[in-house]
């Protein structure tokens, strides 16, 4: 390889380093499994600023002001009250409905479990739960409902069993006083991961101020992964509004971030890894959201990210007035969260919208769901989804080979050139650019079908990288969740710049193939630092990467070592041959003189 090949790889280990530098966390020291998945996070009191319906600040449970002077004369008599607990089953969640403040207390789902091996728990259950209303009174008062008591039919602890396509609807009533009541109508349906609510606000235009309430989730969601900076790197809340995705990322640690949106809105979420709720009013009904996002720092070097999502609902003025809401709490899977068919999947990372995202969707993930139908184990899955990749991408690497095989030909004759014009620089680029045309090798010819592969790479990465289908799915012996990295060894001190202690086997698999890979492809002695530098950087970027994408590139570089085996093979004996330049046609003139014999004739 020449100088202009040599920086073409430089450049492309460059952004892949850059890139995978970026996208990869760092990870945290083993943390001890505690009584109930994890721990209690502070979280940041929600901002208010002079519009009185933004979120505040929410007291904790038990040192809330319920006094007549917090509350004003419409809710102080709503202070008190007895708490009863509502369960609700299904096939795919456990969830427990509480009158204190109305909330959604716990979410539990039956076919996930945390790092822990403990049930995923959606809800912030040691704040209480979630799913409040807030507005302001007509005496001036800001009213959370989470500190109010609501009314409901029901016994506590009473259990009900949804099975089949049954559903279940219950009122949890909030009252003023005679004619003034909130009701909160919950349907619960088996086999979704999601319940619809009904706000039925009765004689509410003279008790609620600013002709708007708002429907507020405050305390995001539990984490449920053993790497907490990996989960936030994912972390995020979304606002979809006039056929636009905003997103609300809080990257600093104690500097909180918000967004206020006027205007019709369509839906609020925000998720962590692997799961995510979302609030999707009736279209047109919702007038605008409010996001706030906070990062903190956890023990062991973790970090939480917690965001709290509002939704504006107007007010109209009328005696009985209305709103309908579906919330979704469940796992973030493709095909789920597509069928909602209001844009969710929007929210699913699949890479970089304008190129990245479509290969994701509309090819990696196809190809990886047939597959996955056809084949129970999904590290066999990616075995094979290597071995389709390998084929399609053939005819590039197939070009890159043969150019690089010709480069490595053309090696010696270059040499000889640099020897023979090493004090005349021009000369000796003009002669090694008239050995490329008398040979007929295209410098950048090994190098554009690797560019060429860039968005294929990356979109696999967002892929299996994002993939709830990867969680906690096993492979064979050590490597039993391919949604992570798997560790073969723990190392008694870190790798200075890395910080790197634990060692993955497959990553390590990875980089002895892309040295052997090196080791057959570069001859020049000049070069010799390339065959170990970029197997040991790549390494060590894979390293904290998981394992099921680990895999695709050590079967990947196994395929691409068998194709070079082969290819040296099949052309290894043939001579390095010159190649004809193409005579350019003359002019009038020369087309005339060569017909003049004729002309004579």
């Amino acid at each position: 390889m020449d100088k202009q090949s040599v920086l073409g790889f430089v450049l492309i280990g460059l952004i892949l380093i850059v890139w995978m530098w970026i996208q990869t966390p760092t990870t945290p020291p083993p943390r001890t499994a505690p009584a109930d998945s994890a721990a209690a996070h502070p979280v940041q009191p929600v901002h208010r600023d002079t519009t009185p319906a933004v979120p505040a600040a929410v007291p904790e449970k038990g040192k809330a002001d319920t006094s007549v002077a917090a509350l004003g004369r419409f809710f102080a008599g709503a202070a008190g009250g007895t708490e009863k607990i509502l369960v609700i089953k299904t096939d795919l969640y456990t969830a427990e409905i509480t009158t204190r403040g109305g909330l959604i207390r716990k979410w539990e789902l039956q076919n996930y479990l945390t790092w822990d091996k403990l049930p995923v728990q959606l809800v912030e259950y040691d704040r209480g739960g979630d799913y409040s209303m807030l507005f302001t009174s007509s005496d001036g008062k800001l009213i959370n409902t989470r500190n109010l008591y609501f009314n409901a039919d029901f016994p506590a602890w009473k259990t009900i069993m949804l099975t089949g396509e049954s559903a279940f609807s219950i009122d949890l009533v909030l009252r003023v006083d005679a004619g003034h009541s909130i009701t909160k109508r919950f349907t619960f349906t088996n086999g979704k991961y999601s319940f619809d609510t009904e706000f039925l606000m009765q004689g509410m235009d003279q008790v609620i101020s600013n002709f708007e309430y708002q429907i507020v989730w405050e305390h995001g969601l539990r984490y449920a992964e053993h790497n907490s900076v990996d989960e936030s790197s994912f972390a995020m809340a979304y606002v979809y509004s006039g056929g636009e995705l905003a997103e609300l990322d809080a990257t600093s640690i104690g500097e909180p971030v918000r967004q206020d949106i006027n205007g019709s809105t369509d839906w609020v979420s925000t998720q962590t890894k692997y799961f995510a709720v979302v609030m999707m009013p009736e279209p047109g009904k919702c007038q605008g959201a409010y996001l706030e996002g906070t990062k903190s720092q956890q023990p062991n070097s973790g970090e939480k990210e917690t965001y709290a999502l509002a939704l504006k609902m107007p007010l109209k003025g009328a005696a009985l007035e209305s709103a309908k809401v579906t919330v979704f709490m469940g796992p973030l899977d493709y095909d789920l969260i597509q069928g909602y068919g209001r844009g969710l999947d929007k929210i699913v990372s699949l890479g970089a919208a304008w190129i990245i995202r479509p290969i994701s969707e509309y090819v990696m993930i196809p190809i990886l769901k047939l597959l996955r139908w056809l084949i129970p184990n999904f590290g066999v899955v990616i075995i094979v989804f290597s071995i389709i990749i390998k084929i399609a991408l053939h005819p590039l690497t197939k070009t890159s080979m043969s150019s690089m095989k010709k480069m490595q030909a053309l090696t010696p004759m270059m040499t000889e050139v640099r020897e023979k014009y090493k004090d005349d620089p021009q000369k000796m680029n003009t002669a090694i650019m008239n050995l490329y045309k008398d040979y007929g090798v295209n410098p950048a010819a090994g190098c554009l079908p690797l560019l060429l592969q860039m968005p294929i790479l990356f979109a696999l990465y967002s892929v299996f990288r994002s993939s709830i289908e990867l969680r906690q799915a096993s492979f064979v012996g050590w490597i039993t969740d391919l949604s992570i990295p798997d560790t073969i060894l723990t190392l008694p001190f870190a790798i200075p710049l890395f910080g790197i202690t634990d060692i993955s086997g497959l990553a390590l698999a990875m980089g002895i193939t892309m040295f052997i890979q090196q080791k057959m492809t570069v001859t020049d002695p000049r070069q010799k630092t390339m065959v170990w530098m970029m197997p040991i950087l790549m390494t060590l970027m894979f390293n904290s990467l998981p394992s099921g994408l680990n895999l695709y590139y050590f079967v990947f570089n196994l395929l691409s070592i068998g194709q070079q085996v082969w290819i040296n093979k099949q052309h290894g004996d043939e001579p390095l041959r010159k190649v004809e330049r193409k005579r350019k046609s003359g002019g009038i003139l020369d087309r005339l003189t060569k017909d003049m014999p004729k002309l004579k004739q």
